[in-house]
């Protein structure tokens, strides 16, 4: 299941620079470059309003998007983007060129399932998450949301590794040397055990 792609305007920028992304920015607009596929990269400019109400839709990082630059349609995928710390609105995004053959290397999310299916939470444990999203080569137009992990029967010392999930076809971790470890189901003793030592060297 992936975000419904969606179609954003912009216009070129003829003008780069620091003054200039001031100006656009003024006029409710960022900066953004598209660039890849071999071709020269071009500068332009968008609403940050679109892009912003993008961004916090989800899945802005895992969808192909078309953007009509000057009445040319391309096909991009967001690689990168910056954010105002203060005013969390959108300052900079940076968009790679794709076709339909194109594989592209994305960072996705990952979930958890059936957490009260799982002995070892049952009993008190934790799930320790290890990565938060995995690295994978992806067709650009074939990208998955999030990767899910079913949690059901794990008991505590159990780890969950890549291979616990199957993979949609075409799409592979970045990491291929070793089957990593993306959560474990901890115990909550080992961390009250050192909790009482600490008390019992205080007195």
């Amino acid at each position: 299941m992936s975000h419904a792609s969606y179609e954003l305007k912009a216009e070129t920028r003829e003008r780069v620079g620091k003054g200039s992304s001031r100006e656009l920015r003024r006029n409710g607009l960022i900066p953004a470059v598209i660039y890849g596929d071999k071709k020269a990269p071009i500068s332009i400019a968008l609403s940050t309003k679109d892009v912003t109400q993008r961004i916090h839709a989800g899945g802005f990082m895992t969808t192909v998007a078309t953007i009509d630059v000057n009445g040319e349609k391309i096909s991009v995928l967001p690689k990168d983007y910056q954010l105002d710390p203060v005013r969390d609105f959108t300052l900079h995004v940076d968009f790679l060129r794709v076709s339909a053959d194109s594989r592209v290397t994305v960072q996705v999310p990952v979930h958890f399932v059936n957490e009260e299916k799982s002995p070892g939470i049952k009993q008190g444990g934790m799930l320790n998450i290890v990565r938060h999203e995995v690295e994978l080569h992806c067709p650009a137009n074939d990208i998955p949301e999030a990767i899910t992990f079913d949690l059901n029967g794990l008991k505590i010392g159990d780890s969950i590794h890549i291979s616990h999930t199957k993979l949609p076809k075409g799409i592979s971790p970045v990491i291929s040397d070793r089957d990593f470890t993306v959560a474990t189901i901890v115990g909550t003793a080992a961390a009250k055990g050192e909790e009482a030592e600490a008390e019992a060297s205080e007195e």
